[in-house]
């Protein structure tokens, strides 16, 4: 039976506040990165608003500072709805991205690697304002009666539960932006770990491991999905989606570290292998009950992170990466590596939480908390 899909959504969005603070800390540890180093410089932590304007200017900087502000007034604004509305919101939103700036430009006079500007705070705050005019624009009517709100109740069960699970699979999208990592591998911890000692392995070795990450996280991944729908909805087609927009992620992260003509580098046989195997382990898990899909997920997820830590590490990606200029892209690479080292552990941690409010198979929804 199709969900009756309300026309309206006068509560806030519990999506909109999660991605919302996902992404503020997203942007703190981004504009604090690599939080060494902090010491008093003998000025004040708000000298740069009176300073003059940075020796070098590029569009590029500008750019960046524009866009990195531009989602954070855009879930501004949605959290924020309906509690504020129209120019009362869009003022709200754009202060908020503001404040935000000011305060990380102020903490980055302690950190000797970073330089605030007082441009970085006006395009910071013109990206945040642009954003939550975005969202005034069209994101509200999406998220309250838009085809976006509609696909959230005819797919994906209701709950502020449910939200949460999205927001994590989108930061399993965002973790494919890591190039150096085993397809789909999160979870290395080996850099907290006495490094083992440097020793050949051959090919085999890479391909077995790889093809193992590979398909675990494949068929977890999947499961995760199935444990938020219902089970009426074309639940192959939405992971055929997921999957090709991680696989699109992962190209463009390796383009970037290995320039174009190497942009399909990834597609090593181990995970042509992985791929290949997963897909049809998960095909056949796909038919268990909700709650063995859950705990199976979970499982994989863990034995997928002990083979992350326990795969030799491929030396050809490790070579590319010390000789890759970083530049603007190392604090986002701070980023991805912080959300990939705790994905999988913030994903257990979400499947224990929702075993108890999981629905049982052939119900349509779940008990909105």
């Amino acid at each position: 039976m199709t969900p009756s899909i309300p026309v309206d959504n006068p509560r806030p969005s519990p999506l909109a506040r999660y991605l919302l603070l996902v992404y503020v800390l997203l942007m703190i540890y981004a504009s604090l990165h690599p939080f060494s180093g902090w010491r008093d410089q003998g000025v004040s932590a708000f000298a740069y608003l009176a300073g003059g304007l940075p020796r070098y200017i590029t569009a590029f900087d500008l750019l960046t500072n524009f866009a990195a502000y531009l989602p954070l007034g855009f879930f501004a604004l949605l959290a924020l709805h309906p509690h504020l509305r129209g120019t009362s919101a869009l003022t709200a939103a754009g202060l908020a991205g503001c404040c935000l700036s000011l305060a990380l430009e102020a903490l980055q006079t302690y950190l000797p690697s970073r330089i605030p500007s007082n441009l970085d705070l006006a395009t910071n705050g013109l990206g945040a304002f642009a954003g939550a005019g975005l969202a005034l624009g069209f994101g509200v009517d999406q998220l309250g009666r838009g085809r976006l709100h509609e696909l959230r109740h005819r797919w994906i069960l209701a709950g502020h539960q449910y939200d949460l699970g999205l927001v994590l699979l989108g930061l399993w999208l965002f973790t494919q932006l890591t190039p150096e990592t085993l397809l789909f591998g999160n979870g290395d911890l080996r850099w907290l770990l006495e490094p083992a000692p440097a020793s050949l392995h051959p090919a085999e070795v890479f391909i077995q491991g790889e093809a193992a990450v590979t398909a675990c996280n494949l068929i977890a991944i999947g499961l995760f999905l199935s444990c938020l729908t219902r089970n009426e909805q074309p639940l192959r087609g939405m992971l055929l989606a997921l999957l090709a927009g991680a696989l699109a992620l992962k190209t463009v992260a390796v383009g970037e570290l290995l320039k174009a003509q190497n942009v399909f580098a990834w597609l090593t046989p181990g995970a042509l292998l992985g791929l290949a195997g997963g897909a049809l382990m998960l095909i056949l898990a796909l038919p268990l009950p909700r709650v063995a899909r859950r705990a199976l997920a979970g499982l994989l997820l863990m034995a997928a992170t002990v083979l992350v830590n326990l795969t030799p590490e491929n030396p050809y990606f490790s070579n590319a990466l010390q000789l890759w200029p970083q530049g603007y892209f190392l604090n986002f690479n701070g980023v991805t590596h912080l959300v990939s080292l705790a994905w999988p552990f913030a994903a257990l941690f979400y499947l224990m939480l929702l075993a108890p409010r999981l629905p049982k198979d052939g119900a349509g929804s779940a008990e909105e908390l």
